[in-house]
């Protein structure tokens, strides 16, 4: 596992083959950053599934309304949600779209991320500036790879567990 030098902002989410160690960024985007350690403390992230995952792209998943309830892909909401909480206004930075990256989810509207987030499979320089990037996977970007692809996955997996690691 990766060295932890910063519990208060590092997130532990564990995958079905391990855990993936995210170092936040509340410097550069600190309301995207608060928010997702609001939302792993309540626990609202566990059991949420990733549903939509593109080979080559990144791995959408947080949504934390719809995400975990299985007939939800059936009737195609999934992915449609967020949390009860006020959308996030847009924290775009000179931060690039790299391998590992955490970029936040939204709309077409700049300021409409909630909960939603994606972690990218390679560098996607094309959302550089456009969407907002709140973090970095230092460990585990193998247990990422592996997450099941589709939009929506036939299987999605899921985040067993999100923690912020200082809780831990």
């Amino acid at each position: 596992m990766a060295d932890i030098t910063d519990p208060e902002n590092t997130i532990i989410m564990t995958l079905k083959d391990g855990d993936v160690i995210i170092q936040l960024m509340p410097d550069v985007a600190p309301a995207h950053t608060a928010r997702m350690k609001e939302l792993a403390r309540a626990g609202q992230y566990d059991n949420v599934c990733f549903h939509r995952v593109i080979d080559g792209f990144m791995a959408q998943t947080g949504d934390v309304a719809n995400g975990n309830m299985e007939d939800n892909f059936n009737i195609g909401r999934a992915g449609t949600g967020g949390s009860d909480l006020p959308d996030l206004p847009a924290e775009f930075s000179k931060i690039p779209h790299s391998r590992g990256s955490l970029g936040a989810a939204r709309s077409a509207n700049p300021n409409s991320a909630n909960s939603q987030f994606f972690i990218n499979f390679k560098d996607n320089d094309f959302l550089n500036g456009q969407y907002t990037v709140y973090g970095q996977v230092i460990s585990g970007m193998d247990h990422v790879d592996a997450i099941m692809k589709g939009e929506p996955p036939m299987n999605p997996d899921r985040m067993i567990s999100v923690k912020v690691a200082a809780d831990v």
